[in-house]
């Protein structure tokens, strides 16, 4: 492929999977969209209900956000549009600057998306796509179970048809809703539970029927009953009109304060936001084998956000639901969410008018579905039996998603995630060895109860010799000798190094000088060629001396033995190598009668 070739296909990826299109996979991706419009209609208006947003902005924004997303990403399966975690979060952050639902509300809407989306693309442009890799699952996991009980919470009015006033805090919301509970309105309570029940009872019994859709349909029918029955005194609230039109041209508001104000917002969602949708991405190739490129899906996400905040969405992600169903229905290309954002504008302009029938109380019971679903109850259970600090990652991001704002429960996770991946990487498995039974010049096993050489310490060391490990290597290097003071020579054997900095360089020419300075030395077997460039060119390599490096093949024994002091040898009871069962370390004869240690043969899997 020319350079050429290679940039277009990153300025305009879809050219990858467009040769794939024909009349087999148009018509699938036909289907697969119009199956994804049923299931993402009562989706759309409920999660814009979550976001403090006209219901109708939630069907925008499952318009052209899905279709740039599909065009400009990277995976053929993923479907964008309103999620319920981002919608919470934007309810959660943009709620104490302004009322929600008011213009100034979704004025502020539009802006954060605009932000989010430049921030997406950037780190796309930037190819940071890597990124996500160090935001850990946990955080994902317990993030989203923290967000499906604030939306569960805010949604326990409408389900008991009281009045209490909005919130954006899990215990105030809570505590006036059990304030105005002895208030509730029975036919709305009747509405929500006969709702809820319906579609609880279709997905486990009709799984083929959009169990949301039937829900809505079974609740504003009940709800149509009662009002008739008993007229205007159930005080039974509906969705207010969607108008029937086109998204309408939106423009975000750029000034410092806005800047200022949702800086830190932007953020936490374009986190969240990539999370999610390269989370969903892998999760759908494991299926379809497809690879996928974190960077190029940042930049389609960036993308669809950034047109979106222009055409009245708000922030889009990608979907699991949607993305599963997507995929389960047969889907070939990404052309079947660009379908699917086609048939949901047709019933955009068809439809709007009937979701004013919707009872407030049905759209309620919807959203405690969606927020039940969202609690992934089988990777925690996964994640508590795996380890404690996956654990407490999950469980302290949920907690902070509850009690903190919700930007910030983000970074909480993000934070304790690296922190636990850096308590890792800092501390590189040093393990004792010893020659292999059978060939002890060239390979090496892990020490269990043999003895060790009187004078030379054979340890692996595997992992990064980095600024964050130099205290852990270094207290383990000094304990050699400090523990056995004739431990002067040191064998690193250090296939196991994949990188060393600037500081392990400097750490790995101090313990060289040293070791001479008692009349040692330091030894490397199979260092890797790119951690000794490092050493090369930080200046260390003739601290170490070259001639103490040994590649693969050599007789490192060999080599090391005549460095030795012979009159420790003389005395040594313990003979490990070959070398020291016919002469001592000068050339001299071995004297008779020394005690040969033998050692038993290793299983197979513990050579190295």
């Amino acid at each position: 492929m020319s350079t050429t070739e290679r940039w277009l296909f990153k300025l305009l990826p879809m050219l990858r999977w467009w040769p794939m299109v024909d009349r087999s996979s148009t018509r699938a991706d036909l289907i697969a969209g119009l199956t994804g419009t049923i299931i993402l209609v009562p989706q759309a208006v409920a999660y814009a209900s979550i976001a403090g947003l006209p219901p109708e902005y939630g069907l925008y924004t499952a318009i052209v956000p899905v279709i740039v997303s599909a065009l400009f990403g990277s995976s053929w399966h993923l479907v964008s549009g309103p999620t319920a975690a981002l919608s919470i979060v934007i309810f959660a952050t943009l709620s104490p600057l302004a009322e929600p639902g008011s213009a100034a509300y979704i004025q502020l809407v539009f802006s954060l998306t605009f932000m989010t989306g430049i921030l997406m693309l950037a780190m796309g442009l930037a190819r940071l796509g890597f990124l996500v890799n160090f935001i850990s699952h946990s955080v994902v996991i317990g993030f989203t179970a923290g967000a499906a009980v604030l939306i569960a919470v805010s949604q326990l009015k409408n389900f008991f048809g009281v009045s209490a006033a909005a919130s954006a805090s899990f215990v105030e919301t809570l505590t006036l809703f059990v304030r105005e509970l002895p208030h509730t309105n029975p036919f709305t309570l009747s509405v929500g539970v006969v709702t809820l029940l319906t579609g609880v009872a279709t997905r486990k019994y009709l799984p083929r029927i959009p169990h949301m859709i039937s829900a809505m349909l079974v609740g504003s029918l009940y709800a149509a009953l009662l009002q008739r029955l008993f007229g205007s005194g159930t005080a039974i609230a509906t969705v207010a009109a969607i108008p029937r039109s086109l998204p309408p041209l939106s423009m975000p508001e750029l000034s410092v304060q806005t800047l200022r104000e949702l800086g830190a917002i932007a953020l936490a969602l374009t986190m969240l936001s990539l999370t999610e949708a390269i989370a969903i991405a892998r999760a759908v190739t494991l299926k379809s084998g497809q690879r996928i490129d974190s960077s190029q899906e940042f930049i389609g996400q960036g993308l669809a956000n950034l047109c979106g905040s222009f055409a009245s969405g708000y922030v889009s992600s990608g979907s699991f639901t949607r993305s599963g169903v997507n995929y389960a229905a047969g889907a070939k290309t990404p052309l079947a969410p660009v379908f699917s954002a086609l048939f949901l504008l047709m019933t955009l302009i068809a439809l709007a008018p009937l979701v004013r029938f919707l009872p407030i109380a049905s759209m309620a019971a919807i959203l405690l579905l969606v927020a039940y679903s969202l609690v992934d109850v089988h990777h925690i259970r996964t994640i508590v039996k795996t380890g404690h600090a996956e654990s407490g990652i999950l469980f302290a991001t949920m907690l902070a998603t509850l009690f903190l704002h919700l930007e910030f429960a983000i970074y909480v996770g993000v934070l304790l995630s690296l922190m636990v991946f850096l308590e890792r990487t800092a501390r590189p498995g040093i393990r004792n060895a010893i020659p292999a039974p059978g060939d002890n010049s060239y390979h090496f096993v892990m020490q269990t109860s043999e003895p060790d050489c009187c004078q030379l310490k054979m340890v692996f060391i595997d992992g990064a010799i980095y600024f964050g490990a130099v205290d852990h290597v270094q207290r383990h290097l000094r304990d050699v000798d400090a523990s056995h003071p004739g431990h002067k020579h040191l064998l690193v054997l250090a296939p196991g190094i994949n990188f060393i900095d600037s500081s392990g360089a400097e750490l790995l020419a101090q313990e060289a000088r040293r070791r001479r300075r008692i009349g040692g030395g330091l030894y490397f077997h199979r260092l890797p060629e790119p951690a000794v460039d490092m050493l090369e060119r930080a200046g260390h390599l003739q601290d170490i001396g070259r001639e103490n490096l040994f590649a693969i093949g050599q007789n490192v024994i060999e080599a090391i033995y005549p460095k030795l002091d012979p009159e420790v040898c003389r005395r040594c009871q313990t003979r490990i190598f070959k070398q020291c069962q016919s002469a001592l370390p000068n050339g001299e004869p071995r004297a008779p009668g020394v005690v040969i240690v033998e050692r038993g043969p290793r299983p197979a899997h513990s050579t190295r």
